[in-house]
């Protein structure tokens, strides 16, 4: 077809630009479910996420009046931002995500005793997105579990490495 062009998949603009990672969930929760929300952020915010001076470390996400909402996500206001704003830099900020989305959600916290965490903030096609993940927690004798794990696999990767 003459004028139509195929999208090219590799463009910069379609790519999802990580900002931050919270890998302490990993640690912390066993992750069942992933999902990606959108974030209703101000002016000042985002030039602050895009600068990437957000930390989401100590972030989590609760329901509440039948919204999703995250808690305890720091973004810092840039030096240069607006003297007439009052940035707040750990308001609760509102989550994104379709009516039957936040009913599933809903459902599975309630029942089962699993937990909303952030996962990572992002930029998506312009847009700010956080990957959040349906958790339930690791009890001590698990994590321990996993880091014997994680340092046996990092020595049979090392010691491959001196092989060859």
């Amino acid at each position: 077809m003459r004028g139509v062009r195929e999208r090219d998949t590799n463009r910069a603009a379609d790519r999802a630009m990580s900002i931050v990672d919270n890998r302490k969930a990993y640690h912390d929760y066993f992750i069942e479910e992933k999902f990606e929300a959108g974030v209703a952020l101000e002016g000042w915010e985002v030039k602050a996420v895009r600068a990437g001076r957000a930390q989401i470390k100590e972030a989590y996400v609760i329901v509440k009046n039948g919204e999703i909402v995250l808690i305890g996500a720091h973004i810092t206001p840039l030096v240069s931002a607006s003297t007439h704003v009052v940035a707040e830099p750990t308001r609760t900020r509102k989550l994104l995500l379709h009516g039957r989305e936040i009913e599933r959600l809903t459902g599975k916290t309630k029942e089962r005793g699993l937990t909303l965490v952030a996962l990572k903030l992002y930029f998506r096609d312009g847009r700010a997105k956080v990957e959040i993940g349906l958790g339930r927690g690791k009890k001590l004798y698990d994590k321990r579990e996993t880091l014997k794990r994680k340092n046996a696999e990092r020595e049979i990767a090392r010691s491959l490495r001196v092989r060859h």
